[in-house]
């Protein structure tokens, strides 16, 4: 029993490693991929985190004007006012971004510059 089920299983690896193996790109692309992995990867984490800074610093300054509209009655006509009253310090903002307000909406955005 043995001895006819290794000659159908040599046979059957033989027919499975048969294929059209002359697709364009396949083994260039996934060498490039596994090279090319670990450099993408970092840059999705770099990239990551500078959009979760943004908008942590944008929805905590949005926080602050609100309590401060709730407390003064008012919306502030500079971020300062926020300081020390309503926020420690303005945050920085991410690198290539700068944070924009507009006082007339009381609304902030982090945009690139």
């Amino acid at each position: 029993m043995k001895f006819i089920l290794l000659p159908l299983a040599v046979a059957g690896l033989c027919v499975a490693g048969c294929g059209d193996s002359s697709k364009p790109g396949t083994t260039a692309n996934s060498v490039s991929n596994a090279v090319t992995a670990p450099v993408g990867y970092l840059g999705a984490v770099v990239e990551a985190k500078k959009h979760a800074e943004k908008v942590l610093d944008v929805s905590y300054i949005n926080q602050a004007i609100q309590l401060y509209q709730v407390s003064e009655g008012r919306l502030p006509k500079d971020l300062q006012e926020l300081v020390p009253n309503y926020i420690g310090k303005l945050p920085e903002a991410p690198f290539g971004y700068k944070i924009v307000y507009d006082a007339a909406a009381g609304t902030v955005k982090a945009v690139k510059q």
